[in-house]
């Protein structure tokens, strides 16, 4: 196929059998699109559909964006991990404001400068929300791509990316650039899947390599595997009387940047220690069920106990300590497993008040 062959087969496609009715497919503004964009890098379009109706409804311009504290941004992306997004997202959203007036810039390597907005992202701006041509290779045209010209090469590999990259460039027409971008994600959420592609529905089957050697599922090429290392650490629910949780906020770079958090410590002299610091006398520990929380490059295994506060508990006096209202949660940002684990202590006091 020319590329002029591909890009009309993949129009036609899209006519037909495209997704024409997504949230952030109505209204259309580089700001929507953006946001749209880094909610589905790494999350399934399914679980994204809620999460951006309620951003929108909250911070609907980025001009709000910019100007929210950080705590309401981090509540409304608690859930979606890699909380390192939402902090960029605000980032970039400042500079847009700060830099540009409120206006994204018409240009792909300018976008691409905002943080957090990588190569592929400000393809997708500047092609969904402005109509102008760019190609993009986010993980979904990567396979298509790979399969279609059985790419060798893991794609995470610079060499193999720059050759995907010229072939996204190469294939992306001048016309309807927007309805060509849309159709090449869809492709690859609704055809070329990752486990099960439905070639024969393709409408570049005839193209594609990978399918005439009937080797489809074995492109793209994995990331090799590495065994993750495991880290320990024991999370104590420290509850007073009136039911609320000791939790701290992170710091704002690194694990969990800027979420709030129950302690993590090493063990149960750590704890009495952590007690001592704010003035709480202790009194029983319980163990609660552990979970390990997957990351990309290491598990993290979670030793929960719920702990009893005795007496007149006293107020938290550090800015980044706070007594969190079981009853009555603020709006903050909490790492998944916080989450979980407050969720759980909710429960055991209900059942077994103090």
């Amino acid at each position: 196929m020319s590329p002029e062959q591909f890009s009309s087969a993949v129009l036609d496609w899209y006519d037909r059998h495209g997704r024409k009715d997504l949230p952030w497919q109505q209204a259309v503004t580089p700001y929507r699109v953006w946001v749209s964009e880094v909610m589905l890098q790494q999350t399934q379009v399914a679980t994204v559909l809620g999460y951006f109706d309620r951003f929108m409804q909250a911070l609907p311009t980025v001009e709000a964006l910019a100007a929210a504290p950080e705590d309401e941004v981090l509540h409304l992306w608690t859930g979606l991990g890699y909380y390192s997004r939402a902090r960029n997202l605000q980032k970039a959203a400042k500079e847009v404001v700060e830099r540009f007036g409120g206006e994204f810039p018409r240009d792909v390597d300018r976008l691409a400068e905002l943080p957090g907005i990588g190569r592929s992202t400000a393809g997708a701006i500047a092609s969904l929300g402005m109509g102008l041509r760019a190609p993009i290779l986010d993980g979904n045209v990567k396979r298509v791509l790979a399969r279609y010209v059985a790419q060798e090469g893991y794609p995470g590999e610079p060499k193999v990316a720059r050759q995907l990259w010229a072939i996204a460039e190469r294939l992306t027409p001048t016309q309807r650039v927007a309805h060509y971008t849309q159709a090449m994600m869809d492709l690859g959420a609704t055809l070329c899947t990752r486990s099960r592609p439905l070639c024969l529905l393709c409408p570049v089957q005839a193209g594609c390599r990978a399918h005439l050697l009937g080797r489809e599922t074995e492109y793209p090429w994995p990331k090799p595997r590495k065994e993750l290392p495991q880290k320990r650490t024991l999370m104590p629910l420290l509850v007073r009387e009136d039911g609320t949780v000791l939790l701290y906020r992170r710091p704002s770079t690194g694990l969990w940047g800027g979420l709030w958090s129950l302690p993590e410590l090493d063990g149960q002299e750590a704890l009495d220690a952590l007690a001592q610091r704010h003035g709480l006398a202790l009194g029983e520990r319980r163990a609660l069920p552990g979970l390990v929380h997957t990351f990309s490059h290491f598990q993290l295994a979670i030793e929960p106990w719920l702990v009893r506060v005795e007496g007149e508990a006293p107020a938290v006096v550090e800015a980044d300590w706070l007594w969190y209202n079981l009853a009555t949660p603020p709006r903050l940002g909490l790492a998944a497993p916080v989450k979980k684990l407050l969720k759980r202590a909710e429960a055991e006091l209900t059942v077994q008040p103090a």
